[in-house]
């Protein structure tokens, strides 16, 4: 937040109004004259502008901190809350005059919720400074202020630090009295917080009872967090429950609003049941050690002697030497830090020698012998531009915000998903809404939430459109599925590579070199737009295309001739009807005997199908009902494209009628296509995963979960040589 002076006529008051509509973050101050007294106009001092925009700063920090730290309901990102304290904390170091009690830069930040009972910190919980240079810079300048306050030269060794994580979590005191853990108390204000024993007791990391020489009073200083899979997992729970009607639900926007609404929980039993870990990194008051002496003088030793009283201590916490030391550590974090299972947003430095921590002492509210080095930001603030739709090429309708550009996650981000209508509507993102956008790694940019208090009053609720906006086709919806996909299938532009690549593919119609590669060259290049195209390429539009030699451009031409003569079975899983898999075309076709028939068919006689559902009836339907899909297959037989048909025949009883496998690891001597093969001929349907009605699995070597859920469920298992005596006709004893 800024604040801006403007002084201007009277008539230019509307171009100030629309730019801060276009800024809605920064505070305008305008100072209006008309133009008859323009030249008697009086602008506001340094220290009035200064005072006017500190204030707006204070009221700002602590309605977010109010969100951050009391309601667990942040409603900016950490990098925008910071980006504001820097700024006040600038004009306070600039006018010392304007220095406040009241200041956030004068509070280590919380508030204490009246429902818990208020702890005094013996030893205050301070918080460190925080180095928002997120380059090497940023480190090399904590090692030259420390150099500086050493009064070290540059013939003096390098300081030895400890490089650890800055976790995302909640700052938590832990106090033992004679071994036993007696309270956990928030960080709060940094001088009292809130008791909240009783849902720490619930966490397994944490010991309540330690070893007998440690000393009769300990208090460990650490963070309370939640992993990211245990988020993930906490959310899908959430869910369920809104899903199920229950009231009062709701998912979490990140792992550390998850974990301090566990945190802070009246009820034990709510926190028992949210997944909550701990890290050790300090210690707070301590009284009485064993043999009166400190067992340790330096960082590192610390943290060694808390691990062997049972805490857990993170495993990347390195020991290093000088700038470069630093500047190693950061950059070796900031590589790993996505994969790691919990959330940082930087990492933290300490002098390593307590003897020196001592005598660098504090300035202000911050240890001068230590700093947390942040990395870029993965959350910002933006505004949403336009929601568009894209298509995917299996026909999928994402919801796209389009945003104004903000460099987040190292990158300048102007797209962020919204998955699919139902997570655009909970997240109930709006054209115009200033929005949280996160990007960690590779991962695809999303909107995290609305920032509801600067919502304009006419932003209209997102609707997904029932068209695909790309062919103009109905967009529907299956019960059991979250997306919207379109049903124009080979129609469709967006999905116009998939559709040949289907088509072309080795268990559909076949057409050998006909690949990834020269798929996209051929679309791309407007040469191909649907199927039929394929059979009316000539030898000088293949050689026209990038690394085609006359030899490739004929064997392209040979294998599209070749793949006119197929099957029914293959033809119909080749148009790529949504559901329709290779066993169901296989069915269509002995079935109906022929493909007129077969598209003619209503939902009651495709219901008459062997293992055919409403749904896959559904989408033969709805695919034969659109008149292009019609014309494509009209012109792939004009093409030449043929197959033998006939009526439909009868079906003879086979040994494996009615029985389901399911297939699982490598056999000794069959495929898994030669092993699927064999079981449809004896009349045995072949799926794709495990449930109470298969009745075999086959399993051979490096198997996966398939094999697991089958002994869960007590279905037989066959090796490859009790499937070939099944085959044979060999009776099976079913154990």
């Amino acid at each position: 937040m800024l604040l801006i002076h403007v002084s201007c006529p009277l008539a230019h008051r509307r171009r100030v109004d629309c730019f801060h509509n276009r800024v809605p973050n920064f505070i305008v101050n305008l100072d209006l004259f008309s133009e008859s007294n323009e030249g008697q106009a009086q602008s506001p001092s340094s220290l009035d502008l200064a005072t006017q925009q500190a204030t707006q700063l204070r009221k700002l920090l602590h309605r977010y901190a109010h969100a951050y730290y009391t309601l667990d309901a942040p409603e900016v990102p950490d990098a925008e809350y910071d980006r504001l304290f820097n700024q006040l904390q600038s004009i306070e170091t600039q006018y010392p005059e304007l220095l406040t009690a009241d200041s956030p830069t004068q509070r280590v930040g919380g508030a204490i919720l009246p429902e818990f009972a208020t702890v005094r910190h013996q030893v205050p919980m301070l918080s460190i400074r925080t180095e928002t240079d997120t380059q090497a810079s940023g480190a090399a300048a904590f090692d030259t202020r420390i150099r500086k306050e050493l009064s070290l030269t540059e013939t003096d060794s390098e300081v030895e630090y400890v490089a650890e994580l800055k976790f995302d979590g909640l700052a938590m005191s832990l106090r033992y009295e004679h071994g036993i853990l007696v309270q956990a108390a928030t960080r709060g204000d940094g001088e009292y917080g809130e008791d909240v024993t009783h849902n720490i007791r619930t966490i397994g990391q944490i010991p309540l009872q330690l070893a007998a020489d440690v000393p009769s009073v300990l208090e460990v200083r650490g963070e309370v967090y939640m992993r990211r899979d245990d988020f993930d997992a906490l959310n899908q729970r959430q869910l369920l429950k809104i899903a199920e009607g229950l009231k009062g639900e709701k998912t979490f926007v990140n792992p550390r609003n998850a974990a301090a609404g566990a945190v802070r929980q009246l009820d034990s039993n709510i926190a028992a049941q949210r997944p909550l870990s701990f890290f050790a990194y300090g210690l707070g008051e301590v009284l009485g050690w064993p043999l009166g002496v400190v067992p340790f003088q330096r960082h590192d030793d610390l943290l060694q002697t808390l691990k062997s009283w049972g805490f857990p201590v993170a495993a990347q916490t390195q020991c290093v030497k000088g700038a470069t030391g630093l500047i190693d550590f950061h950059s070796h974090i900031a590589q790993q830090r996505d994969r790691l299972p919990y959330d940082i947003d930087g990492v933290v430095y300490k002098v390593n020698d307590l003897g020196l921590q001592e005598k660098l002492g504090f300035v202000t509210r911050e240890p001068r012998w230590a700093v947390a080095h942040k990395y870029p930001a993965q959350e910002e603030l933006t505004t949403v531009q336009a929601i568009d739709v894209q298509v995917g090429r299996t026909g999928k309708l994402t919801p796209v915000a389009k945003l104004a550009p903000v460099f987040v996650g190292g990158v300048t981000v102007t797209n962020a998903t919204l998955h699919n209508e139902d997570e655009a509507r909970r997240k109930d993102v709006r054209v115009g809404d200033t929005v949280i956008v996160r990007r960690a790694g590779d991962v695809i940019p999303e909107v995290v939430s609305v920032v509801l208090a600067q919502r304009q009053a006419d932003a209209l609720i997102f609707t997904m459109p029932r068209v695909c906006p790309v062919c103009g086709s109905p967009a529907l919806r299956d019960e059991d599925e979250a997306d919207y996909r379109c049903s124009g299938g080979l129609f469709c532009g967006a999905q116009r590579k998939q559709a040949f690549l289907h088509f072309a593919q080795r268990r559909a119609v076949e057409v050998d070199g006909l690949g990834e590669k020269l798929i996209d060259q051929l679309v791309d290049a407007g040469v191909v737009r649907t199927l039929p195209d394929l059979y009316k390429l000539s030898l000088s539009a293949l050689l026209q295309l990038d690394r085609m030699a006359e030899k490739s451009a004929f064997n392209i031409l040979s294998a599209l001739e070749a793949s006119k003569s197929t099957t029914l079975p293959r033809f119909i899983y080749g148009l790529g009807i949504r559901h329709v898999g290779e066993a169901t075309a296989k069915e269509f076709a002995r079935h109906f005997g022929n493909l007129d028939a077969f598209m003619a068919a209503s939902m009651e006689e495709l219901l008459e199908v062997s293992d055919v559902g409403p749904i896959v009836a559904q989408s033969v339907v709805t695919f034969f009902s659109q008149s292009h899909h019609q014309e494509i297959v009209a012109q792939l037989r004009a093409c030449g494209v043929r197959w033998e048909e006939g009526l439909p025949a009868e079906r003879p009883t086979k040994p494996l009628s009615g029985q389901t496998f399911v297939l699982t690891g490598t056999l000794p001597t069959l495929s898994r296509d030669e092993a699927k093969a064999m079981l449809e001929d004896a009349g045995a349907k072949v799926a794709g995963s495990v449930s109470q009605k298969t009745s075999y699995v086959v399993a051979g070597s490096e198997v996966g979960s398939k094999l697991e859920k089958a002994l869960a469920l007590g279905v037989p298992v066959l090796d490859e040589a009790g499937l070939l005596s099944l085959l044979n006709g060999d009776p099976h004893d079913g154990s």
